[in-house]
């Protein structure tokens, strides 16, 4: 036994057993001499004896044993390869599996829809809301009536001598027929003195009877059916005196010495007067009663009294009470038509009451309507 076996054998030595880096070289039992270990004098050393020196000392990963004895690092075989324990095996398939063939994985590119699907559903949304607020803004803004013409009649001869003249003109029959609240109506005339209207009493039309100022919003659908009713409505155009302080005075004033109606004695606030601003009108002050208009360049409140006095409820299609009686006393009076319709500048008594001609120019029908 060498001085290493021994002194590796020698109790408390542990030496160090590094970890082989390969595996050990294959032996066998070949008769190259080269491959068989020499003893001490030139010989070959018996086969049991060469085994238990290569177990005891020369094995890497053996361990401490009699001469003789086997190593667990490894087993020498008659004519395989030598391999460490617990080294893993390396080898690995000299080639692929003949016949079997990688398949391709097919490249499907997105369209761009897929691509941009979350844009372009945001973009989608913001464009709707963009659209539906423009439809409400215009809806908002886009006003509830429209005026084909803004109503200038043509001047008329004056009456005849001693006769009570006819104030106001007549002007063309636009219907009457009832609308939804919130429709749009297209009138041939205005400020007209007929047409299309609501019905919806109290607030839609016929509207309150009083006076709105300038900032108020008053549409002819309502205040058409106070006509209808036989009321009377007082214009004044927003760029006119009326619409001043002074003038709202004046017609303040009008509104709270305004007399019942000449026929049904109805007292003032029930169906007349409206007194509103319109600015879709010829002269700064219109007085209209259904189916005539008069026609003032200046507020004048004895004239527009006396047209009401002379064609208040007289006009009307849906008369509030019995018509009166024809007057014995008749006087030269003028006739219903347009071309009896003098100029406006004529300006007659307060107090001149209707020819029995101009009472029964009016409707036929004494029952008081309905609608």
């Amino acid at each position: 036994m060498s001085k290493a076996s021994r002194r590796r054998q020698r109790p408390g030595t542990s030496p160090s057993t590094p970890r082989p880096a390969s595996a050990p070289p294959p032996t066998g039992t070949g008769s190259s001499s080269a491959s068989k270990p020499v003893g001490t004098d030139g010989t070959a050393a018996p086969t049991g004896a060469t085994t238990g020196a290569t177990a005891g000392g020369a094995t890497a990963a053996g361990t401490t044993g009699s001469p003789g004895t086997t190593g667990s690092a490894g087993t020498t075989g008659s004519a395989g390869t030598q391999r460490a324990a617990g080294t893993p095996s390396t080898s690995r398939p000299s080639s692929t599996r003949v016949g079997r063939r990688e398949r391709q994985r097919a490249y499907v590119k997105p369209t761009f829809v897929q691509r941009y699907r979350t844009a372009i559903i945001v973009l989608a949304a913001l464009a709707g809301v963009a659209l539906l607020s423009t439809f409400v803004f215009l809806s908002a803004s886009q006003p509830a009536f429209a005026c084909s013409t803004v109503w200038t009649p043509n001047p008329t001869a004056s009456p005849a001598a001693g006769a009570t003249p006819a104030l106001g003109y007549v002007q063309p029959d636009m219907g009457r027929q009832h609308v939804a609240v919130g429709d749009k109506v297209t009138y041939t005339y205005c400020a007209p003195a007929s047409g299309n209207h609501y019905n919806r009493p109290g607030t839609a039309g016929p509207i309150p009877a009083r006076m709105y100022g300038p900032s108020d919003t008053v549409l002819p659908q309502g205040w058409i059916h106070n006509l209808e009713h036989g009321g009377i409505v007082i214009l004044y155009r927003g760029d006119s005196a009326g619409a001043t302080p002074e003038g709202q005075a004046q017609l303040r004033a009008l509104y709270d010495t305004f007399p019942n109606s000449p026929v049904c004695n109805i007292p003032k606030g029930e169906i007349a007067p409206v007194i509103a601003r319109f600015d879709q009108m010829s002269s700064p002050f219109q007085a209209i009663v259904w189916g005539r208009v008069l026609l003032l360049d200046a507020f004048d409140q004895a004239q527009i009294l006396a047209f009401y006095e002379q064609w208040g409820e007289r006009t009307n299609p849906e008369k509030q009470c019995a018509a009166p009686s024809a007057s014995p006393a008749g006087s030269a009076a003028p006739g219903a038509s347009a071309s009896a319709a003098p100029s406006v500048t004529a300006v007659p008594s307060a107090s001149a009451a209707p020819s029995a001609a101009a009472s029964s120019s009016s409707s036929a029908s004494a029952a008081p309507s309905s609608n």
